[in-house]
């Protein structure tokens, strides 16, 4: 997730503000698996045909709290916490085909087939390399908020915060970060910022292989520009595309139930 550094405290304030649900997700008995000698950790909601949801940048599992309720109903939703992330450990380094990699080796080691997958933003783009790289274990992929290169965002003029600058500003984010697992997070902060500045993601050349459906989904005012969105529709043959209406790109914060109905009716026809 390629945030201005304002917008990403602001947004992880806001999440963190908002009022406890009956369930903590992200602290509710979940589980880890070692991938790639990491502790990878994850929780798991409801019965049925998996539903893999995959976190945006300096997210966690909390990111989708307002909907896993709705999604569990019909759905066995699963919730990992990317490397680096929520109660995961850090990985060596991070780009997004070894995220993607890792995400492939959790869908391998719970044995999962005819997976779907919904991912916002950072987990947007590896919802893509999976439909590209592993069709064999997922069958369907919505990507909210995706771009595969900095071009395709509303920053790429924007510089990131020195490691300085970002600890003034976000004491709340590290003391939380700290707070569930301790790890270094100048490490992670840095490894994204290098992760998130790569003018390229990955080769378009994915896009146009995609032989699975897809849906492309974004709000209207999402970070990500919307000729960047379509650019990627038309890359991905057969793919959907859809634009959530007052929306930024906090689209599972702002508009739960929309993106839940959307998910629903795409994952089941």
């Amino acid at each position: 997730m390629k945030f201005a550094v304002a917008i990403v405290v602001s947004l992880c304030m806001s999440l963190f503000a908002q009022g406890q649900s009956n369930i903590v997700y992200g602290s509710n008995n979940g589980t880890y698996l070692s991938i790639f000698n990491t502790k990878i950790y994850y929780e798991e909601y409801g019965k049925g045909t998996p539903l893999l949801l995959l976190q945006g940048g300096m997210g966690s599992i909390a990111d989708f709290k307002l909907c896993i309720p709705e999604l569990s109903k019909h759905f066995r939703v699963i919730l990992p916490d990317t490397p680096g992330q929520g109660r995961s450990e850090l990985a060596d380094s991070m780009s997004y085909p070894l995220l993607a990699k890792y995400m492939a080796a959790l869908i391998d080691q719970l044995h999962l087939d005819g997976t779907y997958v919904m991912g916002w933003s950072d987990g947007g783009i590896i919802g893509l390399l999976l439909a590209e790289g592993r069709p064999d274990k997922v069958r369907k992929v919505i990507a909210v908020g995706a771009n595969y290169n900095l071009a395709g965002t509303n920053l790429k003029n924007v510089k990131p915060a020195s490691l300085t600058d970002w600890e003034k500003k976000s004491k709340n984010w590290i003391a939380n970060y700290q707070k569930v697992l301790p790890r270094d997070w100048k490490k992670y902060y840095r490894d994204a910022m290098h992760m998130w500045y790569q003018s390229q993601y990955f080769s378009p050349d994915i896009l146009k292989r995609i032989n699975i459906p897809v849906l492309i989904a974004q709000g209207d005012r999402d970070l990500i520009r919307i000729e960047h969105a379509l650019e990627m529709h038309r890359m991905i043959k057969n793919s959907q595309f859809c634009v959530l209406p007052n929306t930024s790109h906090a689209v599972f914060r702002e508009r739960p139930k929309l993106i839940n109905q959307i998910a629903v009716e795409f994952f089941s026809h």
